[in-house]
């Protein structure tokens, strides 16, 4: 089991990315397993700090489940190990765990709340 989980998991170091905002997404979500990741989105030409996700967050799905680049940076601020979550997987894992789906919904629908509120801001 150790052996399927190290193929399935990817380290970062402090200051590695882990994608950037407006690179292509590579059909695969992840869950961090330790560590912590910043989520950086450049508006204006400013670089702004989204938040910070530690131990079991998930990052990567909004790129994967809207089959668009990604929205944001995600980059490493202490070494980091993100569980790699290939999109058919995720898909299978979503339909066969009501749970999870709920709160996928839930985190896209903050997600889409606090963009709203972004651009009232403007």
């Amino acid at each position: 089991m150790a052996r399927v989980l190290a193929l399935l998991s990817r380290t970062f170091g402090p200051g590695d990315v882990v994608f950037r905002q407006g690179d292509a997404a590579a059909r695969e979500a992840y869950m961090v397993q330790k560590g912590k990741i910043e989520v950086r989105k450049n508006v204006d030409g400013q670089d702004r700090l989204l938040k910070i996700l530690g131990e079991g967050d998930l990052l990567g799905e909004v790129a994967l489940f809207r089959d668009a680049p990604h929205s944001a940076t995600a980059v490493a601020v202490e070494p980091a190990t993100l569980l790699v979550i290939p999109a058919d997987r995720l898909e299978n894992m979503v339909r066969s765990h009501p749970g999870l789906a709920i709160a996928l919904i839930r985190q896209l629908a903050r997600m889409a709340a606090g963009s709203d509120q972004e651009a009232g801001a403007h």
